[in-house]
């Protein structure tokens, strides 16, 4: 990823971006924590579950609001959202992973720093840059980074 030809990003974009963010991250720590406590879920599978949740307020959001107009087959966009997305959840199961087992941090919390906090952030990096180099990408060009 070069940030450093980012350039001025439209304020509406990044608006809008973080906007469907806080709504895909709040979805996803809200199930987290009820799959990590009331539900008594492993740590592993509520990430994986809660992750399903956020990723589909966060495509939904994009698609329908901050990348629309964009053209482009939905299909492929969705595809390439999918993946994108995954990318960034192997980085908050990374994250939790390490923490849980191989640092031995195993409480509610640590999970939660770990898993929602740290690797969230790391992945929203990530995602960022996916979403819109790769999946809602203005014709003729990959993404207004690159052209």
């Amino acid at each position: 990823m070069n940030f450093a030809a980012v350039g001025p990003l439209p304020r509406r974009e990044l608006l809008g971006f973080a906007t469907v963010g806080l709504l895909a991250y709040a979805a996803d720590l809200a199930l987290f924590t009820y799959l990590r406590g009331p539900a008594a879920l492993d740590p592993l599978t509520a990430k994986a579950l809660s992750f399903a949740a956020g990723c589909s307020v966060a495509y939904a959001g994009n698609a329908l609001g901050t990348y629309r107009g964009r053209g482009g087959s939905p299909w492929r966009q969705y595809a390439v959202f999918l993946a994108v997305n995954v990318a960034g959840a192997l980085v908050q199961l990374l994250c939790l992973t390490v923490s849980h087992y191989g640092l031995g941090l195993t409480s509610q919390r640590a999970d939660t720093v770990s898993g929602a906090g740290i690797g969230m952030a790391l992945a929203t990096l990530l995602r960022f840059w996916g979403t819109r180099t790769l999946v809602f990408r203005n014709e003729g060009r990959v993404g207004s980074w690159t052209g």
